[in-house]
């Protein structure tokens, strides 16, 4: 099969500096590249350092109007600790959309919660 990985998910931003500290600042992704194009348009390609395997791609472009849902529906990290992941992102004001985190049958927690732009963000921890 010639599709080997998931390259990164594009999330459009009307802010992309705000977003860049969000997503490296309360989720400890490192900037990998920025880009910024003649027309306007503004990338940033964020990942984690040690696992480029997934990348964010941030895109501004000014003065665009963009659905919530025209965004992207949601994008999953997963972590090892769900409690202690919940409590640090209170301690930043983070809004959730769930009260707690879900647990499917197999152990797995989930939560979902919004990003600068109220895009949907998610925290899986894998269960059994």
């Amino acid at each position: 099969m010639a599709v080997k990985k998931i390259e990164h998910v594009g999330i459009m931003v009307s802010d992309i500096e705000i977003s860049i500290t969000f997503y490296r600042d309360i989720l400890g992704l490192k900037v990998f590249d920025r880009i910024d194009l003649e027309n306007g348009v503004k990338l940033g390609f964020l990942g984690f350092a040690d696992a480029k395997e997934t990348v964010v791609e941030l895109v501004e472009i000014k003065d665009a109007e963009f659905s919530e849902e025209g965004r992207v529906n949601h994008i999953a990290f997963t972590v090892e600790d769900m409690e202690t992941e919940i409590d640090r992102l209170k301690k930043q004001n983070v809004s959730f959309i769930n009260d707690s985190f879900n647990t499917l049958p197999n152990g797995t927690k989930y939560i979902f919660f919004y990003g600068p732009d109220r895009e949907k963000i998610e925290f899986f921890e894998p269960g059994n």
